[in-house]
């Protein structure tokens, strides 16, 4: 799988290239910038982007806002944005463009490369990853209809769906069976009004009801 790695330190820079090589990606190019990043996006249309939020010039959203750009102009290009510190809307505007492909974790992540990796793989493959910390705000934040109806037990399993975990993975961070998980999440489905359909797509649009973007 071809990787484009965009981050202005030098050495999580090589670091990341490290670690993505090591488990088999093709790392295409490793830049610095935005305008960078959209470069090699556009020459070697990777399957998978890993950026960071803030990058030369302004130090502010730059790689935010490629990564709109990126989503809008590439679809099939998942994107993981890396962040130093939580910043909530970020994630939100990410999913907003587009609830497929999408991730956004603290750098602290990186340092477990085990977790970053499985974050990194279910992107790629057309999932979503938030980082934990960004959930637990969120959830200390958010105390209005329809999320007043769920159970403390359905919040833990609608928090571990918005980091982007399968059935099988919250029930094994719960200790529940996946046949309790998947009553949780028909409870969750039923209580935030979404109805019948595609139950990937209502995994997402319970996800974005969590996040306030929906």
């Amino acid at each position: 799988m071809r990787a484009v790695i965009a981050e202005d330190s030098v050495l999580l820079r090589v670091g990341l290239v490290k670690v993505l090589e090591a488990v088999g990606y093709e790392v295409a190019a490793a830049v610095g910038d935005a305008e960078a990043l959209l470069g090699a996006v556009e020459e070697h249309r990777p399957q998978v982007v890993v950026a960071d939020v803030r990058m030369p010039p302004g130090y502010s959203d730059e790689g935010v806002r490629a990564a709109l750009v990126i989503r809008r102009q590439w679809p099939e290009v998942a994107v993981l944005l890396l962040s130093q510190f939580v910043e909530e809307r970020y994630a939100a505007d990410l999913l907003t463009s587009n609830t497929s492909g999408v991730g956004y974790l603290l750098k602290q992540r990186v340092a477990n490369v085990d977790e970053f990796v499985d974050a990194l793989q279910r992107v790629a493959e057309g999932g979503t990853a938030l980082d934990p910390e960004v959930v637990a705000q969120l959830l200390v934040r958010r105390h209005r209809d329809p999320l007043e109806r769920l159970t403390p037990r359905e919040r833990d399993v609608l928090a571990l769906m918005a980091e982007g975990r399968s059935n099988a993975a919250i029930a094994g961070a719960l200790v529940v069976s996946d046949s309790a998980v998947a009553k949780h999440i028909n409870s969750i489905f039923a209580k935030l009004d979404l109805p019948p359909a595609d139950d990937s797509h209502r995994r997402v649009m319970a996800v974005l009801r969590f996040l306030e973007v929906a």
